[in-house]
């Protein structure tokens, strides 16, 4: 079994209006967030693996807008009920935040198997809709990355 890597990156996809795009996990109805994913090798760079999750999970390429690391990273517990995906002892993952500025909303291709349903929401309210600690915070980090 090929275990996932406990390094991922969280890619907050924003417009200059500080609307959010949050997506509905499909293995957790009700449970909405931001583009998450881990490394797929140890050496893979981690704006590769943000560009790559976000192709994966919207269709977008951010290749194409401003993809930018906040520098920011939190060390989290693992769900338990996703602890199975990891090599066994693994019980945290590193995650690393970027943002996705956009120039205006944009239409979603979903990967049907990772999520139901996506919404573009004012950055308070989707703070408020994440299931995730650290995916809130780093919305709610938004306005500290939006040049006045």
């Amino acid at each position: 079994m090929n275990f996932k890597i406990p390094e991922s990156v969280l890619v907050v996809i924003y417009t200059p209006e500080k609307e959010v795009l949050l997506m509905e996990r499909a293995d957790r109805p009700g449970f909405w967030q931001s583009v998450t994913g881990s490394r797929d090798t140890v050496d893979e760079p981690l704006r590769t693996t943000a560009l790559r999750e976000v192709r994966e999970e919207t269709g977008i390429d951010a290749a194409q807008y401003a993809l930018t690391d906040w520098q920011l990273s939190n060390v989290y517990e693992i769900y338990p009920v996703w602890r199975h995906r990891y090599a066994p002892g693994v019980t945290h993952n590193t995650e690393h935040v970027f943002g996705l500025c956009l120039p205006v909303r944009q239409p979603v291709t979903l990967a049907p198997r990772e999520h139901l349903q996506y919404q573009w929401l004012p950055w308070q309210e989707a703070a408020d809709r994440c299931f995730s600690a650290s995916n809130a915070e780093a919305i709610l980090l938004l306005p500290d990355f939006i040049p006045a």
